[in-house]
């Protein structure tokens, strides 16, 4: 037989001591046919009798649920108060955890329906809401100003987060406690908008939230929240969730999207960008080596679209290096390996440099590699001078993201003069530098505002590449290096040294 589910009812309390019995004891019976049951109530360092009250029911014979009163000596907060019960749920191996308020706002009665479709493996989470019948909200007492920063916080929020959830503000909740092992829940923040930041957290990792009716009750509990507080903090946690996604601003609140394949180095081919500006500079049949070529897409679509021959170089083979006619396997920090390849035409590091941790080492020996084989090199970098970064330096913000110009994964940054006097250094010349554009596909998709931000974007690159160009891309020639130049003297004078001889030996003088 296959075990029992496990269900946690948490019932968080704070001065709840005319109700929280009354509370638990509106607990369905029924909810013992289906689950193993735990009632854990926490009382939030009341300074009245609610923690007693917790334990007088937890004595209470005929209650015939298991319950664990707990006690926070310091005051944790609404948010803090859950932290702790989910981790309990947690430790104690649940499988679901059910949040319930100790004042009776929330109808105990409606658990077994909250909980049903965790059980049914048809969702991870399981949102009360009182707004799938809005009117009824209103008939259940809520009072109008409530009810109408409600539904607009709940609108600004689906606009914010692209959702399309009734209410993100109830507090009545079913979590499947896998799902809360996968999101970093106690990084939220202690205050009463821990319930948005969780939401939110549930959306970025695309877990399939269910939202069930479940009436309004308002009686005469007290009510905590500083409503303007509040209205900020969640307005503010769904902007910077926003923000993040499309890399303007970096919390590890919201670093809990599964990866997806590709998601970090995508495709850039279909717009203006480095890639497509990289497969336009190439000539058809070239031979190339692609550095750091992260999934292949550009190596296979320069195989596929000018018949190129494409050697491929990362720490990981991606899917699309399949298609190429050889892969090395390196860490690039660790130095260039050696390729038994006699010549390359084109050598491509594209969005490389800034990822390693001693570029001038890199730059050093890829002109070694370039000039012994007499490779021309296109080399892209995001440019930290881009105007955005100018403004946000101007009002004291430095935001990394996962992806963009301050990835959390860059090492060093570079602007255009930056950049050319490293590769001047290195050994490079005849350095041709552009501007490349905002990928403004990834955040608005291919539609017609995306083409003419663009086209905008282009236009000013034009004239100040180093403050519009989002991306920088140089083509350069590598000098030969000194021990390829004394080589060349070496093998010019042996190839010289016997005409020379001849030209001496007439000259010299016939012996008497």
């Amino acid at each position: 037989m296959s075990r029992r589910l496990r269900l946690l009812i948490f019932v968080v309390a704070y001065f709840a001591e005319g109700t929280l019995q009354r509370t638990v004891r509106r607990i369905p019976k029924t909810l013992l046919d289906h689950y193993e049951v735990e009632i854990l109530i926490i009382d939030d360092g009341s300074r009245d009798g609610t923690f007693a009250e917790g334990v007088a029911a937890g004595q209470s014979a005929d209650l015939p649920f298991k319950i664990t009163v707990l006690h926070n000596p310091i005051n944790q907060g609404y948010g803090g108060n859950q932290k702790i019960g989910y981790y309990y749920a947690m430790e104690k191996g649940f499988d679901f955890v059910a949040l319930l308020h100790g004042d009776g706002q929330y109808a105990p009665e409606l658990l077994p329906t909250l909980v049903e479709p965790l059980r049914q493996g048809n969702a991870d989470a399981v949102l009360g809401s009182r707004m799938i019948r809005p009117l009824d909200a209103l008939k259940g007492g809520m009072p109008l100003y409530k009810f109408a920063g409600n539904r607009i916080l709940t609108a600004l929020q689906n606009w914010l987060l692209r959702a399309n959830l009734s209410e993100f503000h109830s507090g009545y909740r079913t979590y499947s406690v896998a799902t809360l092992r996968t999101l970093p829940f106690e990084r939220n923040s202690s205050d009463f908008h821990f319930d948005t930041e969780i939401i939110i957290q549930l959306l970025i990792a695309k877990k399939r939230i269910k939202e069930v009716p479940i009436p309004t009750y308002y009686g005469d509990e007290i009510c905590y929240v500083n409503g303007l507080r509040y209205a900020r903090n969640v307005v503010k946690a769904s902007l910077q969730a926003r923000l993040q996604e499309i890399n303007l601003f970096y919390d590890r609140r919201f670093d809990c999207a599964a990866p997806a394949e590709g998601e970090k180095y995508p495709s850039k081919l279909d717009f203006v960008s480095t890639h497509s500006r990289v497969l336009e500079l190439i000539p058809a049949a070239a031979s190339v080596l692609d550095l750091g070529c992260g999934l292949g897409s550009v190596g296979a679509a320069l195989k596929k679209k000018k018949d190129c021959r494409v050697v491929g170089c990362d720490v990981e083979q991606g899917p699309l290096t399949r298609s190429f006619d050889r892969f090395v396997r390196a860490d690039l920090n660790q130095g260039l390996p050696e390729f038994s390849d006699n010549k390359f035409d084109y050598i491509i590091a594209l969005d490389v440099i800034e990822h390693l941790s001693n570029p001038e080492k890199f730059l050093d020996d890829l002109r070694a590699l370039a000039a012994r084989t007499s490779a021309k090199v296109i080399l892209t970098t995001a440019n930290v001078s881009f105007i955005l970064m100018r403004l946000m330096l101007l009002i004291g913000r430095f935001e990394y993201g996962k992806r963009g110009i301050l990835d959390i994964t860059h090492t060093r940054l570079f602007t255009l003069p930056t950049l050319k006097r490293a590769m001047l250094s290195a050994g490079f010349y005849d350095l041709r530098t552009e501007g490349i554009v905002v990928p403004v596909p990834f955040v608005f998709g291919s539609s017609p505002l995306s083409k003419l931000l663009m086209t905008v974007n282009r236009a000013l690159v034009r004239v100040l590449p180093r403050l519009f160009g989002f991306q920088l891309l140089v083509v350069a020639t590598p000098r030969p290096t000194l021990a390829t130049l004394l080589d060349n003297a070496q093998q010019s004078a042996a190839d010289k040294m016997p005409a020379a001889l001849v030209r001496f030996r007439k000259r010299e003088p016939k012996a008497a």
